[in-house]
C-alpha cells in the first residue's frame, strides 16, 4: 500500500523529506513503514535509535537515481506503529526486517547500517549471506562488548529511565546535539523529532535502549552473539565510515570492526560525531557512491 497524500509529513519538511510512505503489514498486524525509492540493484538501509528513514534523507534523493534504494522504520520508530504492549526486542525487529524484504521478492542487495540498525541488518545479513552484495558500515556494532557510553547506560537501566525517555523525549531530543559536531538547521532538528511528539510515540526510542545486552541474562543477548558469531561469513566487499567524535561508538568499536573486517575499505572522519551523514554529508555520499 502506498501512501501518496504523505499527511503524515508536515510541509516545512517535504523539501527534506519528499517520498512517499509505503507500508508492510506484520504477522502481528502491525503497520511498518518504509521508503522504496527508484530502480536497479537494491541498497537496504537500516536506522537505529533514535532516529528513523529520515536519517538517510540524502543518500536515499542521490542515490535513487541509479539504484532501488528501500529504508524501513522500525516497529515504534519513524512513521511506522507505535504500539504500546509490543515486545521491542532485537530478534522481532530482526525478523519484521526479513518479512520485508521477503514480502518485496528481494534475492540480492547491498545493506548500509548505523547505530542498533547495525545488529538489526546484520540478523538479516548473516541469516543468507551469499545474498549480500556489499556493506556499508556507519558507526554501529553487531557483536557483544563490555563497553558502553556511562550516558548510554544510566539510560538503559536506572530507576526513572524509562519515564525520563518518554516523559520528556530524553533520548532523540538529546541527540539533537549530542550526536553532532556541527549544529543541526532547526528543520532538521524538528525532522528527527517529528515522530516523537510524545509520551506514547517515545516507547520504542526507551525499549530500545533496555535493549542493549551486557550480560549473558539479557533477553536479547545470544542474538546477538549469534549475529557476531556469523560476522565472519560474509564475504563481500565492505566500507567502513566513522565519525571520530562519536561518544557512544568510539574508536573502540571502529578498531573491532577493522579487526573483524580488515580487507574493508575505511573512511575516517575524525571531526565527524555519531550522526556522520549530518556532519559530513558530502563526503560520505561521494565515498558511498563510489563504493557502490
Amino acid at each position: 500500500m502506498v501512501n501518496q497524500s504523505m499527511q503524515e509529513i508536515p510541509t516545512a519538511l517535504k523539501a527534506e523529506y519528499p517520498f512517499p510512505s509505503n507500508f508492510h503489514t506484520t504477522r502481528d498486524g502491525h503497520k511498518l513503514h518504509y521508503l522504496d525509492e527508484g530502480k536497479g540493484e537494491v541498497l537496504i538501509l537500516v536506522h537505529g535509535n533514535p532516529t528513523w528513514s529520515f536519517f538517510y534523507r540524502n543518500l536515499v534523493k542521490h542515490l535513487s537515481k541509479r539504484f532501488r534504494v528501500i529504508v524501513p522504520d522500525h516497529i515504534g520508530m519513524g512513521l511506522s506503529d507505535h504500539p504500546q504492549d509490543y515486545n521491542y526486542c532485537l530478534e522481532n525487529h530482526i525478523n519484521n526486517l526479513k518479512e520485508l524484504t521477503n514480502s518485496l521478492n528481494i534475492s540480492n542487495y547491498s545493506l548500509g547500517v548505523h547505530d542498533w540498525g547495525g545488529a538489526i541488518g546484520l540478523g538479516l545479513a548473516t541469516d543468507c549471506p551469499e545474498k549480500l552484495q556489499k556493506l556499508i558500515i556507519l558507526n554501529t556494532a553487531a557483536f557483544t562488548t563490555p563497553i558502553i557510553s556511562k550516558r548510554i547506560d544510566l539510560l538503559r537501566k536506572g530507576p526513572w529511565s524509562e519515564w525520563m525517555i518518554r516523559r520528556f523525549n530524553g533520548f532523540a531530543w538529546p541527540a539533537t546535539f549530542m550526536a553532532v559536531t556541527k549544529k543541526l538547521d532547526k528543520n532538521i532538528k524538528n525532522g528527527y523529532l517529528f515522530p516523537y511528539h510524545d509520551y506514547k510515540s517515545r516507547i520504542a526510542t526507551a525499549k530500545f535502549v533496555k535493549d542493549i545486552p551486557m550480560s549473558e541474562d539479557h533477553p536479547s543477548y545470544h542474538t546477538l552473539l549469534n549475529i557476531e558469531k556469523s560476522l565472519p561469513m560474509i564475504n563481500c566487499p565492505k566500507l567502513i565510515i566513522w565519525g571520530g567524535k562519536d561518544f557512544c561508538f568510539h574508536d573502540y568499536f571502529y578498531k573491532k570492526w577493522n579487526a573483524i573486517y580488515p580487507d574493508a575499505e575505511t573512511m575516517y572522519l575524525k571531526n565527524a560525531g555519531h550522526y556522520v551523514l549530518e556532519d559530513e554529508p558530502l563526503k560520505c555520499l561521494e565515498r558511498i557512491e563510489q563504493f557502490l
